[in-house]
């Protein structure tokens, strides 16, 4: 019989904190496609990889290091859990606690809940609570629900979440038959770029890999507080999935990108809206957030920073679906015309025809 992807966990068991009694929560995620760009490899002399993560089950990366926690939870006995969130942390920890039979519990700052953002949690099941105050408040009331509640907090903080997202590092290097020579991804809570360098340095401890990528880390320009050196107040940018002021694992990704010999920098959202086009002419619908690491490449190949035929994989976070609003705002309003061959192709510019 073929081999099905089995998801992260069974595919990457010996490099994951489980055991035997822990009970596997999945919906098949990570296994997602890396593509190669033909545009953007003859524009920037380079071997470009995308890494389209909008693949996986809730549409983002979210899912590599939620089918971890969650599986966790269970184990722990855990009996609901808890995040704050208005998008897709929320979808996937949703998804996994109702394949789980977990109560999903979605905190939220009251009066700023846009509800089509929140769209999967709702389908999933997941109980809404607004809070009185803002995001930080509503995180800080999750964190205490998880320390004198039989309930886990499945924010970036839970350090499963890293974890399993660290599995991606693995699945190019197994895509490639080796690392690349750059890796680049956007930067917001900055938990993918601190997570793919654990992957790609324990693949390089155990020798599965010579050379590590240089890893390169893109904030965008109006929320870049660790290009900045000090956190962002009221960060601003239409990249909303990095829209983050304080980032999380702030250290971790600064670590990374000096262990690595990279850096963390900014795009503007210019930039970043020129990229998310320029994704889309390749055949892959990605969320504005996602277009960071492509700004980012088109960046560094302008400066002339990138060595001649290196191999670059750029990741693309999560999937255009979940804010469809901008590609709309970028489109034509559609021609009408009679209900006539001749005439749809004389104003495609077909010809007379046969």
């Amino acid at each position: 019989m073929a081999h099905q992807w089995r998801g992260i966990i069974e595919e990457y068991r010996d490099r994951l904190p489980v055991t035997d009694a822990t009970p596997v929560v999945t919906l098949r995620e990570g296994g997602t496609p890396l593509v190669r760009s033909e545009r953007l490899s003859a524009e920037t002399g380079c071997e470009v990889w995308l890494k389209f993560e909008g693949a996986n089950p809730t549409g983002s990366f979210k899912d590599r290091g939620m089918t971890l926690a969650i599986s966790k939870a269970l184990e722990e006995g855990s009996r609901a859990v808890v995040c704050a969130s208005t998008g897709n942390t929320s979808a996937s920890a949703a998804a996994y606690a109702a394949k789980a039979g977990l109560t999903p519990v979605v905190l939220l700052p009251a009066g700023k809940v846009a509800l089509g953002k929140l769209a999967q949690a709702l389908v999933h099941g997941a109980h809404l609570v607004q809070v009185e105050g803002n995001f930080d408040e509503a995180l800080g009331v999750a964190r205490v629900l998880s320390e004198r509640y039989p309930v886990t907090l499945v924010n970036s903080v839970n350090p499963f979440r890293l974890e399993g997202q660290k599995t991606l590092a693995f699945e190019v290097c197994d895509a490639l038959g080796r690392a690349p020579d750059y890796h680049l991804v956007p930067v917001g809570n900055a938990g993918n770029i601190s997570s793919h360098w654990m992957g790609y340095r324990e693949y390089l401890r155990d020798g599965v890999i010579a050379e590590p990528p240089r890893l390169f880390g893109f904030q965008a320009a109006g929320a870049a507080p660790i290009v900045r050196g000090a956190p962002v107040a009221h960060p601003q940018t239409i990249a909303t999935a990095i829209r983050i002021g304080n980032p999380a694992s702030w250290e971790k990704a600064v670590a990374a990108a000096t262990e690595s010999e990279g850096a963390i920098l900014a795009v503007t959202d210019r930039e970043i809206l020129s990229a998310y086009r320029r994704v889309a002419a390749d055949g892959l619908f990605a969320e504005l957030a996602s277009a960071a690491s492509v700004a980012g490449l088109l960046q560094l190949s302008a400066a002339g920073r990138l060595d001649p035929g290196a191999t670059v994989v750029c990741v693309l976070t999560g999937h255009g679906l979940k804010e469809p609003d901008w590609a709309i705002a970028g489109a034509a309003e559609p021609q009408v015309l009679p209900a006539d061959a001749a005439a749809v192709a004389a104003a495609l510019g077909l010809g007379d025809g046969a």
